[in-house]
């Protein structure tokens, strides 16, 4: 996941609020839009190609899913606006994909901002792995209605679908807020796949933490410390989100989805566990990084100084003996070179059992 925490504005510098403009990535080529229809009795699912044909829908007694991937098309998400009757400052924080995850009450419908995470498919050159991508989701939540925007096409809202198509569990049975929090809660439990996919990659790195650490080594941790951060900042205010959303005095928001609304405060209570638990592990492992790299250090430093210390004698006596004095009595000696190396090699035997002798080797 290639995590920025600091994205360009500029696009909005000198605008008047309420002003939509999409600040962000573009991450769809076209703009999909997704209509489920359905009550107890009933499922539409139909896919439009004109913002238009989902106007009927606001008044429709039946529950409406209206999905939208692809929110750099600032004419459609107006025009949607336009007819729900959507607060341009509202709209303006659907288009500028940074907001921090957050439930305004308004009196005819809840905006909800949620920062989704998905694991996908990524292909190297050698072979094929998962990369975790982020983009962030809005929500509105209307008396019979619940629009989705979405930066790109995929998502973790497939077992809703699901259980809307199958009709299991009572989502087909009850109202817009019911499905709102399915969006929701289908969001938070994908953190745990999440947090699941990066404990995996923490468990390899402690391993080559302790058996031989490189430089990837550092920077495979460095990515993981940057990518803890964000899902911190991201996971911290889903508290705030699930709170809120159990405080708000609307009509909007049953007792009866309240109920499981608390079990997505619950839920996220876990979730800022976990991540704070492996930010500690992080934070632990960059010491046993440093350790290691000082533990092999020292270790390289005291082999060649063990090395050094058995030379440095007999360095000494070749130094002596190569010395071009006329007057030395072992140079005329018949034995005076096998001797000389029988003492320099009974030096540096005794100096090597030494040092084993003191498990200094």
């Amino acid at each position: 996941m290639t995590t920025r925490f600091v994205k360009r504005a500029y696009e909005k510098f000198g605008l008047p609020p309420g002003t939509i403009v999409h600040v962000g990535e573009k991450r769809a080529e076209t703009v999909n839009i997704t209509v489920i229809d359905y009550d107890k009795d009933h499922l539409q699912i139909k896919r439009v190609s004109d913002i238009e044909e989902v106007f009927p829908f606001r008044d429709s007694p039946t529950v409406t899913w209206i999905n939208i991937d692809g929110i750099h098309d600032a004419t459609i998400i107006e025009r949607l606006g336009t007819h729900f009757n959507i607060h341009p400052l509202v709209l303006e924080d659907i288009l500028h994909t940074t907001q921090r995850p957050k439930v305004e009450d308004f009196e005819n419908y809840i905006y909800i901002v949620l920062r989704m995470f998905y694991l996908q498919d990524k292909t190297n050159e050698r072979e094929v792995d998962t990369e975790i991508i982020s983009e962030q989701v809005s929500l509105i939540l209307g008396t019979n209605f619940v629009i989705s925007f979405q930066e790109a096409g995929g998502d973790t809202f497939d077992p809703v679908r699901t259980r809307i198509k199958n009709s299991k569990g009572r989502i087909k049975e009850l109202g817009a807020d019911y499905l709102a929090y399915a969006l929701i809660d289908s969001i938070v439990d994908n953190y745990f796949v999440i947090l699941e996919k990066l404990g995996e990659r923490i468990e390899i790195l402690e391993d080559e933490l302790l058996d031989e650490p490189t430089p990837d080594t550092l920077e495979e941790l460095h990515e993981l410390k940057n990518e803890m951060i964000f899902l911190r900042k991201s996971a911290w205010p889903l508290r705030e989100v699930s709170n809120s959303l159990l405080r708000l005095e609307s009509g909007l928001i049953t007792k009866f989805t309240q109920t499981y609304i608390k079990d997505v405060y619950d839920h996220t209570i876990q979730i800022i566990d976990t991540i704070e638990t492996y930010r500690d592990m992080l934070s632990g492992m960059m010491d046993i990084y440093l350790s290691s790299v000082s533990n092999r250090m020292n270790e390289v430093m005291k082999i060649l100084t063990i090395i050094a210390t058995i030379f440095i004698p007999l360095t000494f006596l070749a130094g002596v003996y190569g010395m071009n004095f006329q007057y030395m009595p072992e140079l005329s000696w018949k034995w005076g070179y096998p001797v000389l190396w029988c003492i320099m090699i009974t030096i540096g035997l005794f100096m090597f059992s030494f040092f084993r002798k003191k498990k200094w080797l």
